[in-house]
């Protein structure tokens, strides 16, 4: 028995320096674009379509867990809307370019080559500017021969009421590791802000204007450790 014992310690303090390699953190840099696809979230609703954009930035990844670390990134980002006039032939749209900071819980498993990653965690949004593109005067729909009077037309000249904005994201995808430093990763990420982009007061048109996205992203990641 104590033979037994002894052969069951030994073999325990033999694989300890083991277990504890058996995961080493590590650190990585990179960066990724690609396309955006945004709609508003208004109350009261407003016919609309997705409205393509563009997303590029940085990212900082941090895994001291086998699975689970800490993403970070800097964004450039496009959000807002495009009207939907179905069959008429007006078009209107209009973008908002974001300054973003997603801080992730970054999850990960897999191989050596191929790992499924999930991205999940608030964003802190400052907006730099927007554009509008128009095939008509939006400024004045009153003159605008068959423009459908019933439709809501505060949204195509409303200021913006708070550049700041805040709001949540979730993505999945893949990384492919091309040797031990460099890999790819491709991720599919949606968005929703929590903040409203219009005045929102009682007196306001809108309760609540809100951006939403759907991004596909390319990015390269070099580990530094």
């Amino acid at each position: 028995m104590r033979s037994r014992l002894l052969a069951l310690v030994v073999a325990l303090a033999a694989s300890l320096p083991a277990m504890a390699e058996h995961y080493k953190s590590h650190i990585s840099v990179g960066a990724h674009g690609g396309a955006t696809m945004s709609m508003m979230a208004l109350s009261p609703g407003v016919k609309q379509s997705f409205n393509p954009g563009l997303t590029m930035g940085a990212a900082f990844t941090y895994a001291e867990e086998r699975h689970v670390g800490l993403r970070a990134e800097l964004n450039l980002t496009q959000r807002g809307w495009a009207e939907n006039y179905e069959e008429l032939p007006f078009k209107y749209s209009r973008k908002f370019t974001y300054l973003s900071v997603p801080l992730m819980t970054h999850i990960f498993f897999g191989g050596r080559k191929m790992k499924f990653i999930a991205n999940l965690g608030p964003v802190v949004s400052y907006m730099l500017g927007e554009s509008i593109s128009s095939n008509f005067d939006y400024r004045n729909v009153a003159s605008v021969e068959g423009y459908p009077k019933s439709r809501h037309t505060d949204q195509l000249t409303l200021g913006v009421a708070n550049k700041f904005d805040y709001g949540i994201t979730a993505g999945f995808g893949g990384e492919y590791a091309l040797n031990r430093r460099n890999s790819i990763q491709l991720e599919v990420r949606y968005y929703f802000g929590i903040g409203n982009v219009f005045p929102s007061s009682r007196a306001d048109t809108f309760h609540g204007s809100r951006c939403m996205n759907l991004s596909l992203t390319l990015g390269y990641m070099f580990r530094l450790k």
